[in-house]
């Protein structure tokens, strides 16, 4: 049996080296997928440094510094490996150390905010699950004012959606306008915003997002990025 003070949570080291969370690595270990010094791992496993740990028969390189960056999303470009048509990737903005890192969920090719990368696979499925219920802040604009009574339902009641119903929290940006939204959510679902008002006919001409759980935008310049310390 290996000692435990001398050495470290199999699962933990996985979700950090492949950017997954601990319960994906835990997966591939229940699949047989993972070997240490070329025995098969079982779950609950731990090693020692200087152990050759490997997926799929691929070892992997120890690189266990974790790395989170805020960046500021422009429009027009898709949070993505590869390059869609004439679409550029968030990529194509970032520097080439931060290319293996990925985003903590998404905005689509015509939002802009504040988007988080990281390798840590742990922080990024409790910043994205449901359960955690993290907080995402937005400003919003519609093509048109929006309709006191449709205020009321999205607000009050939620809308029916094809995968269940969206509640947002509004506020008005000024009190001359009712094109202008600040949106408050808790869900994260595909779309959600853009779905929530296109069901009751509305398109939403502007999404930026302002925060994401405990980290804000602040005053990062579209395309730029901070990196940050988490505990």
């Amino acid at each position: 049996m290996i000692d435990d003070t001398s050495s470290e949570r199999l699962n933990k080291f996985l979700a950090l080296q492949l950017g997954s969370s601990r319960r994906e690595a835990d997966l591939l270990i229940e699949q047989g997928a993972v070997t240490v010094n070329g025995t098969v791992a079982t779950l609950g496993a731990r090693f020692r440094v200087g152990d050759d740990i490997a997926v799929h028969g691929k070892s992997i390189t120890d690189e266990r510094e974790v790395t989170y960056v805020l960046f500021h999303k422009p429009i027009g470009y898709i949070c993505s490996r590869k390059k869609q048509g004439d679409n550029d990737t968030i990529y194509a903005l970032l520097p080439s150390e931060f290319h293996n890192l990925k985003p903590v969920g998404r905005l689509d090719k015509d939002s802009s905010g504040l988007l988080i990368l990281t390798n840590d696979g742990d922080f990024a499925y409790q910043m994205t699950h449901p359960k955690f219920y993290k907080t995402k802040v937005y400003n919003v604009r519609l093509d048109r004012d929006l309709e006191p009574l449709h205020h009321q339902m999205i607000s009050d009641y939620g809308v029916q959606l094809e995968d269940g119903p969206s509640k947002l929290s509004l506020e008005r940006l000024n009190d001359t306008s009712r094109k202008g939204w600040q949106i408050t959510m808790t869900e994260g679902r595909n779309r959600q915003i853009r779905r929530t008002f296109g069901s009751l006919g509305y398109t939403v001409t502007k999404l930026h997002r302002l925060s994401f759980g405990d980290y804000s935008l602040g005053d990062i310049k579209p395309g730029e990025y901070k990196i940050v310390d988490i505990q």
